[in-house]
C-alpha cells in the first residue's frame, strides 16, 4: 500500500517551484491550473523528492458547470501516492494538455475520457474513440447526454 503524501505540503512546494500553478487544495487532491498541467507533471515525475513515475488512473467527472480531470499518481521509488485535478470550464470543446509523453499509461486512459466525456487531450498522438464506434454521436457519460 502506498503512503498518500500530505497534499498541502506538496502544493506548498509546487507553489515555491512553479508559482501560480496551484489553484487550491481539496483534500486529498491538489487542483492545478489546466495550462500548467504539463509543467507540474514533469516536475512531479522528474524531481528526486517525488519521482511520480507511474500514472495509476486518469478519469474525469462532469459537474455540469465544469469537467474535472483526475490523475492518480504513484511513486514506485518512494511508495508515495498523490491526486492531481484540473478543471475545464468550456463545455463545448473542453481541452486539457495530454501527458502521454510523460506517463505512457495515459494513452488509453485519455482516449477513454475523450470517448465517453468528450474532453480533448491536446497533443495526444492518436486521439480517437476507444470504446464506441467512430460514427457514434455524443459522449454518453456527460450529464447533458440524451
Amino acid at each position: 500500500m502506498t503512503v498518500s503524501l500530505d497534499c498541502e505540503q506538496v502544493a506548498k512546494r509546487l507553489s515555491q517551484e512553479l508559482p501560480g500553478s496551484v489553484v487550491t487544495v481539496e483534500k486529498p487532491a491538489i487542483v492545478i491550473r489546466t495550462e500548467r498541467l504539463r509543467e507540474v507533471a514533469e516536475f512531479l515525475r522528474g524531481n528526486p523528492d517525488f519521482e511520480f513515475n507511474y500514472l495509476a488512473n486518469l478519469t474525469a467527472v462532469d459537474y455540469l458547470d465544469y469537467f474535472e480531470v483526475v490523475y492518480h499518481l504513484v511513486s514506485l521509488t518512494h511508495n508515495y501516492s498523490l491526486v492531481l485535478k484540473v478543471r475545464c470550464y468550456d463545455r463545448v470543446k473542453p481541452t486539457v494538455p495530454s501527458v502521454v509523453d510523460i506517463w505512457r499509461a495515459a494513452d488509453f486512459q485519455e482516449r477513454e475520457v475523450y470517448d465517453l466525456m468528450g474532453i480533448v487531450f491536446d497533443g495526444h498522438p492518436n486521439l480517437k474513440r476507444l470504446l464506441l464506434w467512430e460514427g457514434f454521436v455524443g459522449h454518453p457519460l456527460r450529464k447533458d447526454y440524451l
